[in-house]
């Protein structure tokens, strides 16, 4: 008797043997797909934007959970948690002068966390600091986004220095994961704390991106002459959009390993798996 073929396997095969065409197609029909879902499933759309702070806050966790448990900062970009207290702190500074409400306490306790792991990277856990392979050029993402904020931010009646700012933090949020990817991509092994937390980054930026993608189908685009008229609007899609898409291929490989351990987990009520790839 043949022994039973793994399905997960076998599409997991036929997607990797499709085109790059083929493969972005099959990644826009799930994306709109899971956007129907969430439409219906999720009755208030703002609670999907504290949905993507609460995961984002969760991924942290992960880490301090990874340098406390572990005592070592392996595979972790400093200079992608640099980004992310920059593009935050901008953020909670325009949330304060601009509109105040719960996803600024959500920032703040994120600012928190992310801060307490830069210095832990800095400080504590130096001498595992894997500053060579950390190698991606800040400037290379703050400077295009300072630039282009100044060419392209709201239009508004809050101060000029404000909407730059605004658009800034934007802008940045949707590249600060490129040091991190860097990072895998030099060491080659993803460390399973490592491999959590930009999960958990990337159904951040899914849930973010829902959440401006229904509100404007909700709102019959009445959203975007709200948030100005010129390119702005669309920059902020845009931007939803791209931070979305880097972490998509991570996250099918990601939920394709997940997939494949709940499998053997099932077939041979081994759990030895599980416990492997969650630590």
């Amino acid at each position: 008797m043949r022994p039973a073929r793994n399905p997960i396997h076998i599409v997991s095969v036929w997607v990797q043997r499709q085109p790059p065409k083929v493969k972005a197609f099959l990644a826009v029909v799930l994306g709109i797909v899971a956007l129907m879902a969430l439409r219906f499933i999720v009755h208030d759309h703002d609670n999907l934007f504290v949905g993507a702070e609460a995961v984002h806050s969760i991924g942290i966790l992960v880490l301090i959970f990874k340098l406390t448990k572990e005592r070592t900062c392996a595979g972790i970009s400093l200079k992608s948690q640099e980004l992310t207290a920059i593009f935050l702190a901008v953020r909670l500074y325009c949330s304060f002068v601009m509109e105040y409400d719960i996803h600024t306490l959500l920032d703040l306790a994120t600012l928190a966390t992310t801060l307490w792991v830069i210095y832990m990277i800095r400080f504590k856990l130096k001498s595992s600091y894997m500053e060579d392979k950390d190698n991606f050029a800040l400037y290379f993402v703050i400077a295009p986004c300072a630039v282009l904020a100044l060419l392209i931010h709201p239009s508004t009646s809050h101060y000029f220095v404000n909407r730059v700012f605004w658009a800034f933090c934007v802008y940045l949020e949707a590249v600060s994961v490129l040091p991190q990817l860097r990072v895998m991509q030099n060491t080659k092994i993803v460390e399973p704390f490592t491999a959590h937390y930009v999960f958990a980054l990337g159904i951040a930026r899914f849930l973010s991106c829902a959440h401006w993608v229904l509100q404007v189908l909700d709102s019959r685009g009445h959203l975007l002459v709200a948030l100005g008229h010129g390119l702005w609007p669309s920059m902020v899609l845009i931007s939803e959009i791209v931070q979305t898409f880097i972490l998509a291929d991570f996250c099918y490989y990601y939920v394709k390993r997940l997939a494949l351990v709940f499998y053997l987990v099932i077939s041979t009520n081994n759990f030895s798996s599980m416990f492997n790839f969650l630590s």
